[in-house]
């Protein structure tokens, strides 16, 4: 039962099956590498001893490094752990130390995170008194439904949206009703 043809397409088709594997795979190894950076840098930051350490971490661990990306870059700025935590000090306050300490060695990279997050977040529905306020000014102005730009300024004042939410809306609302 030999088949050349067949032979060579299983292959082919393996190989592709691998390509496709080692695209896959290439992000989630960089998650790995990144995971480990930081959890090198939080262990760094708290001066943790290696019994302390967590143990389920080490299933993060990978050689891949993440690519472009340099330990400071990923921080978003180096800021040193101060040596004021003495074992005496109140676990709160020490907490607390701890998260202004993060918050300051982090912040630049959690607002651009939170920036890229709300860029790609979806607005959703308009808030249902201003679609009614909208569906009144259409259905009382259906012959001509293109406010002026002053009527659309009026609009945004009653609804509380902006001028490009505004135009949107009648830019959909003239699809909906002419289709």
């Amino acid at each position: 039962w030999e088949d050349p043809a067949l032979d060579e397409f299983m292959e082919s088709y393996c190989k592709v099956l691998l390509k496709y594997k080692e695209e896959l795979s290439k992000p989630f190894d960089e998650a790995k590498s990144f995971l480990n950076k930081v959890e090198l840098q939080l262990r760094n930051l708290c001066k943790e001893t290696p019994t302390t350490a967590t143990t389920t971490s080490g299933s993060y661990h990978s050689t891949d490094e993440v690519a472009g990306s340099s330990e400071g870059e990923l921080s978003g700025g180096e800021v040193e752990a101060s040596e004021s935590h003495e074992s005496s000090a109140p676990p709160r306050a020490v907490d607390q130390d701890l998260k202004e300490m993060l918050m300051r060695k982090y912040s630049g990279y959690l607002s651009s995170l939170r920036k890229e997050f709300l860029k790609k977040r979806k607005k959703g529905k308009l808030p249902k008194d201003a679609r009614v306020t909208l569906l009144d000014w259409w259905n009382t102005h259906n012959r001509w439904p293109y406010p002026t730009e002053e009527e659309k300024m009026k609009l945004a004042e009653v609804t509380g949206l902006d001028q490009k939410q505004i135009n949107n809306w009648f830019i959909n609302q003239r699809k909906r009703h002419w289709k």
